[in-house]
């Protein structure tokens, strides 16, 4: 059985944006824009790599899509994207 301990340091990285222009933002800082949400996102998991690498407890937040890929809106029904999911929560 493997034993692990809370980290008291812990790091959220939020990707956020628009398209053509997403960032990944930690402690309210922004960083540099990238062409796609997905690009933004390897960026967040490289960055979250290192973090957890050092130690730090990481949360990697991105947005879900506003409408399908039919053009539909989206009912909302999905994940909550202001806050993330803990794996444990996942099916």
């Amino acid at each position: 059985m493997m034993h692990t301990e809370a980290s008291s340091r812990s790091v959220t990285y939020h990707v956020r944006g628009d398209e053509g222009e997403w960032r990944v933002e930690t402690d309210e800082r922004a960083g540099m824009a990238y062409a796609s949400k997905e690009a933004a996102f390897e960026s967040a998991v490289a960055a979250a790599s290192n973090a957890i690498r050092d130690g730090y407890d990481v949360v990697i937040v991105v947005p879900g899509a506003s409408t399908t890929l039919l053009g539909d809106e989206d009912t909302g029904r999905g994940l909550d994207t202001s806050e993330g999911v803990p794996l444990s929560q996942l099916p």
